[in-house]
């Protein structure tokens, strides 16, 4: 679908050009936020019935895709703030829906996940968070690790393990006495998304927040999946598609780079029919293997850019030096093992280059 027919064309060159310093500068992209919320981004996954858009499926990724294109930053904080919003959305908790997705919607507000916790990041050692009953509600302790645009959050859906190893999913609001937000991590991409770690010091949470839980697995809990899962891959392809267009520009001059373009388009094109397939509904094993081929194409596309735009490309007032450091971000964002064994493999060489 044509970009103008879901994101305006002076949105993503608005966009683009913020790129680089919603890249490098640790502080809020706030003239790009409120592009989006200005071009009605922010009601994009949110249902109509509170104030929002309610896309779904392939609309929403290709939506995605558009923006990461243009600001893969800001794309980033869109995605992480929209998991919080389906959460609500999907949660048992209709006086919170009522109250928070509306000024979601309208970007009056932001929210956002801190759940690493509970899916890739210390698995197997003492929880990261934790919770305990107390009154009429619970009490925190611990540290929501990798927590995007915390700095900027008004509120919090996180998840904590109780002493019996059950789950709960919550949402804290920032102004929670006891919960502080640390500096902005020094990244080497995507300075711009604020990514840090929340820390928790019987930070007391009442039941009227509760989104989910208690239950063994939380995250698993009965509600619809939408996008989730098929994101991290939509937007590593809107990063790779950036690229590819760039090398395209160089093929006009230089046709040596019109057959690599041509390769790189192709296996986009073929990648994101599979994703927008999946959308509709896929298993587990089928996001890894999209999300493998995606972190993939991404690498190569950036690496073809730089390549094909020589040394000054390795300027960093050129946007190939960027695309380069940001399609590693996808080797380490919400990687699960399997991805990360797929990619490994399509990395390292095969036998028969490794005997030479």
């Amino acid at each position: 679908m044509p970009a103008d027919e879901l994101v305006p064309r002076d949105v993503l060159d608005a966009l683009a050009t913020n790129a680089d310093g919603a890249d490098t500068q640790r502080q809020w992209p706030a003239a790009s936020w409120q592009v989006l919320a200005t071009a009605s981004a922010t009601r994009w996954c949110i249902p109509r019935r509170f104030d929002g858009l309610e896309w779904g499926g392939p609309a929403l990724l290709e939506g995605y895709a558009h923006l990461a294109s243009a600001c893969l930053t800001t794309c980033f904080l869109l995605s992480q703030r929209d998991a919080a919003c389906r959460r609500l959305r999907d949660g048992n908790n209709e006086e919170l829906r009522e109250e928070l997705l509306p000024a979601l919607a309208r970007g009056e507000s932001f929210a956002t996940v801190g759940l690493a916790q509970l899916t890739t990041s210390r698995q197997h050692t003492r929880p990261a968070l934790t919770a305990r009953a107390h009154r009429d509600g619970f009490l925190l302790d611990g540290v929501m690790p990798w927590v995007t645009g915390a700095a900027q959050a008004d509120h919090f859906v996180t998840g904590a393990v109780l002493d019996d190893g059950r789950q709960v999913l919550l949402v804290v609001p920032r102004e929670a006495e006891g919960l502080s937000v640390r500096e902005p991590l020094d990244l080497m991409a995507l300075q711009g998304s604020l990514t840090t770690s929340v820390d928790c010091t019987q930070v007391f949470v009442d039941r009227r927040h509760v989104l989910a839980g208690p239950a063994e697995k939380v995250m698993a809990s009965p509600g619809r999946s939408g996008t989730g899962g098929l994101e991290t891959s939509c937007l590593a392809i809107g990063l790779a598609r950036a690229a590819i267009h760039h090398l395209r520009g160089e093929a006009t001059s230089r046709r040596e780079w019109q057959a690599p373009a041509d390769r790189l388009d192709h296996a986009a094109d073929r990648l994101w029919q599979a994703l927008l397939d999946a959308s509709t509904g896929c298993t587990a094993d089928e996001a890894t293997r999209l999300r493998a081929q995606a972190n993939t194409l991404v690498l190569r596309a950036a690496q073809a850019a730089l390549t094909a735009s020589k040394g000054t490309g390795f300027l960093c007032s050129h946007p190939a030096q960027r695309w380069v450091r940001q399609a590693h971000f996808f080797l380490v964002w919400s990687c699960p093992r399997p991805a990360v064994d797929a990619t490994l493999e399509a990395l390292l060489p095969r036998e028969a280059e490794s005997s030479v």
